[in-house]
């Protein structure tokens, strides 16, 4: 068993359904739900449109495309969004009481510390430019890396950027490294196809989590049906693992190549597991864990119980339903 130790909003608007207002009142039926450009971020979403999960909840949704997930956050904060979806990378947001955890999704290892050819290790990166998307699990598997190597982000010249600048920016030799994350990995090995990998959370013995989170004033009866809806999908997903890989390359209109290989660095769990996993304990373990590296990295002062941002109730009173 792994143990967790610890993922600028587009233009973009996607209906999936009926259009209409916030999910924010108990009489309205519309959720507004942010999510990533990638499968972690937007299989559900896929999913549920195409199986009708949101009309048999009495729902509909209109979902919006950021790239990464603490602009989400944002958004939930500024009443723009119902739901969003992070990766572990941003678990200090709900952690640090800005939404709550609504659904744990996936477990993913698509996290790498890249670099240019040439440079072999973190300790040749002393002194380097590296860009790193803060606040995302691009910036904690650097985070990770440093400390591994006996380093600091003051042994680096740390440059914020957002993800799509990391690319462009890697891909034209501005910057000698990178933390980021599959996909985009993908995209910037067309340009700079000898790059190196030189840490990845796939060679970590760790679990890394990703989750859909809600704004924290929604209405516990609309919430139940959204964790509903997710639960149904995720379970149609665990059983038709092919066919997700397909919906989700329609709905981003991507390769559906392009989409497999994402795919590949995730772990799909049943609601079955998960809901077991938050019985039992393994979902805080994974939660404190990513908590105290915060704290260690000191992005939170302290570690809060699990149960302060993660609905776990409300998740498994869902599925018994």
């Amino acid at each position: 068993m792994r143990r967790a130790l610890t993922a600028a909003a587009t233009t973009t608007l996607l209906s999936l359904s009926v259009n209409g207002c916030s999910g924010s009142s108990a009489n309205d039926s519309t959720v507004d739900f942010g999510y990533i450009s990638d499968y972690n971020g937007a299989s559900l979403l896929a999913i549920a449109d195409e199986r009708g999960l949101w009309k048999k909840q009495g729902l509909t949704v209109d979902v919006k495309a950021f790239n990464n997930g603490p602009v989400q956050v944002e958004a939930l904060g500024a009443g723009d969004l119902d739901y969003g979806y992070i990766g572990p990378g941003a678990m200090w947001l709900p952690a640090s009481g800005r939404v709550e955890v609504a659904a744990i999704n996936t477990l993913t290892y698509a996290d790498r510390v890249i670099a240019q050819p040439g440079i072999t290790s973190m300790t040749d990166l002393k002194g380097k430019k590296v860009g790193v998307p803060e606040g995302t699990s691009g910036d904690m598997i650097l985070n990770l890396a440093l400390h591994e190597a006996g380093m600091t982000a003051e042994d680096i010249q740390k440059i914020p950027m957002d993800p799509s600048t990391v690319v462009s920016a890697f891909s034209s030799g501005q910057i000698d490294g990178a933390g980021i994350f599959y996909p985009l990995i993908d995209t910037i090995k067309q340009k700079v196809p000898d790059l190196r990998e030189l840490s990845s959370t796939e060679d970590m013995e760790d679990s890394f989590p990703t989750a859909f989170v809600a704004r924290n004033d929604v209405e516990p009866e609309f919430n139940s049906k959204v964790v509903k809806v997710l639960q149904q999908a995720n379970d149609w997903r665990a059983e038709h693992y092919e066919e997700s890989i397909t919906l989700t390359a329609e709905l981003l209109e991507l390769d559906r190549d392009k989409v497999e290989a994402d795919a590949g660095h995730v772990e799909v769990m049943s609601t079955a597991d998960i809901v077991a996993k938050t019985k039992d304990g393994t979902v805080d373990g994974w939660l404190d864990g990513l908590s105290d590296f915060f704290v260690r990295t000191g992005t939170l002062e302290s570690a809060p119980d699990p149960s302060e941002f993660y609905t776990g109730d409300v998740y498994t009173e869902a599925y018994a339903k």
